[in-house]
C-alpha cells in the first residue's frame, strides 16, 4: 500500500493538471480550437525539443538500445496481429477490426508516457523514453496504416505513408538528437537553453489539452461503455502484462523493462483517435476508450509502477 501511495503521489500532479484542463471544458472557457492550437504546439514544437534535449544527453558506447527498440517493436506488431484473431472472436463489425488495429498497441506514450517516465524514474530515463516513443510512432505510421487501408476498401498509398512518415516531427527530432550525438556536436549555450525552455512547457500543455478534450466528450448510456472497459482493461492490465512475463526472460536492463512496461500501460492516444477520425473508423469506440482509459489511468499507472519498483 505504501508503494502505491508513494507512486500515486509521484503522477498525482500530472493528474491535476489533466483535471485542470477538464474544468477549463465544462466550464466553456476553453473550446476544440484551443486542444487543436495546443495540440500542434505540443507536436511541432514542444515534444520535438524535449526529444533533442533528451537525446543530447546520450553517451554513445555506454549502453546498446537495440534490445530495448527491438522488444518494444515485437510487442506492437503482436498486438497488432492480435487484432485479427479478437475481431473474429467477439464478431465486431468490419469497422470496428479495422480500428482495434489502432485500439490494441498504441498508448499515450509521447503526451502522458514521457511525463509520468520522468516523474517516476527521473530525468536519466528521458532518452529511452524518447526512443520507445519514437518506436511506437514508427510502426503506428508504418504497419498500422497499411493494416488499416488493406483491410478497408482504400487504395494503398505507400508514396503518402513515406512522406507522413518522414514529416512527423518526433521521428525527425529524434533523427536530429542522434546526430548531435554521434557526432558530438556542440550547440552554442543560447541554442540549448532555448531548445530546453521549449521541452519544460511542453509537459503542462499536452495534459492541459488532454484534459480539455476528456471534457468535450458526451457520456452517453452506461450500456455503451461494457466494451470500452474490456478494452481498457485488456490494453492497460492483461497485455501489458504478459509483456512484462516476457521480457522478464531477456535480460534487459531492468530500468529499460519499467519504462517497457509503463509505457505498453499507458491509455489509448490522442493520435490513434485523430487517425480512426480520418480513416472514418468506429471513433465513437476509440474516443471513449481514450476517456475512460485516461480516467482509470489515475489508478492503473501507480499500481504499475509500485508493482514495478
Amino acid at each position: 500500500m505504501a508503494h502505491f501511495l508513494l507512486a500515486l503521489k509521484t503522477v498525482a500532479p500530472l493528474f491535476l493538471i489533466i483535471f485542470t484542463g477538464i474544468l477549463f471544458s465544462r466550464s466553456k472557457v476553453s473550446s476544440e480550437a484551443w486542444v487543436d492550437v495546443l495540440n500542434k504546439y505540443a507536436l511541432y514544437i514542444g515534444f520535438p525539443a524535449l526529444v533533442v534535449a533528451s537525446l543530447m544527453h546520450l553517451k554513445i558506447g555506454e549502453q546498446s538500445y537495440t534490445q530495448l527498440i527491438i522488444l518494444n517493436s515485437v510487442y506492437i506488431v503482436v498486438c497488432m496481429l492480435f487484432a485479427y484473431p479478437v475481431g473474429k472472436l467477439f464478431r465486431f463489425p468490419k469497422k470496428t477490426r479495422r480500428t482495434l488495429f489502432l485500439i490494441l498497441p498504441f498508448g499515450n506514450i509521447a503526451y502522458l508516457g514521457i511525463p509520468v517516465l520522468q516523474n517516476a524514474l527521473g530525468d536519466a530515463i528521458l532518452p529511452v523514453a524518447a526512443i520507445i516513443s519514437a518506436v511506437f510512432v514508427f510502426w503506428l505510421l508504418t504497419l498500422a496504416l497499411v493494416l488499416v487501408e488493406i483491410s478497408g476498401e482504400e487504395q494503398l498509398h505507400l508514396k503518402t505513408l513515406s512522406l507522413n512518415l518522414l514529416k512527423n516531427p518526433l521521428l525527425l527530432s529524434v533523427f536530429a538528437g542522434m546526430i548531435l550525438v554521434v557526432f558530438r556536436i556542440q550547440l552554442p549555450v543560447f541554442i540549448a537553453d532555448t531548445i530546453q525552455f521549449f521541452s519544460d512547457s511542453v509537459t503542462a500543455v499536452v495534459l492541459f489539452s488532454l484534459g480539455i478534450f476528456l471534457g468535450m466528450q458526451k457520456i452517453g448510456r452506461l450500456k455503451k461503455w461494457y466494451t470500452v472497459f474490456g478494452f481498457v482493461v485488456a490494453t492497460m492490465i492483461i497485455l501489458p502484462f504478459f509483456y512484462f512475463l516476457a521480457l522478464k526472460t531477456t535480460n534487459l536492463d531492468a530500468e529499460f523493462l519499467k519504462a517497457s512496461v509503463i509505457d505498453a500501460a499507458m491509455p489509448l492516444g490522442l493520435t490513434p483517435y485523430a487517425i480512426s477520425l480520418q480513416y472514418k473508423l468506429d471513433t465513437k469506440l476509440a474516443a471513449r476508450i481514450v476517456v475512460l482509459g485516461t480516467l482509470l489511468s489515475v489508478v492503473i499507472l501507480p499500481l504499475w509502477i509500485a508493482f514495478l519498483g
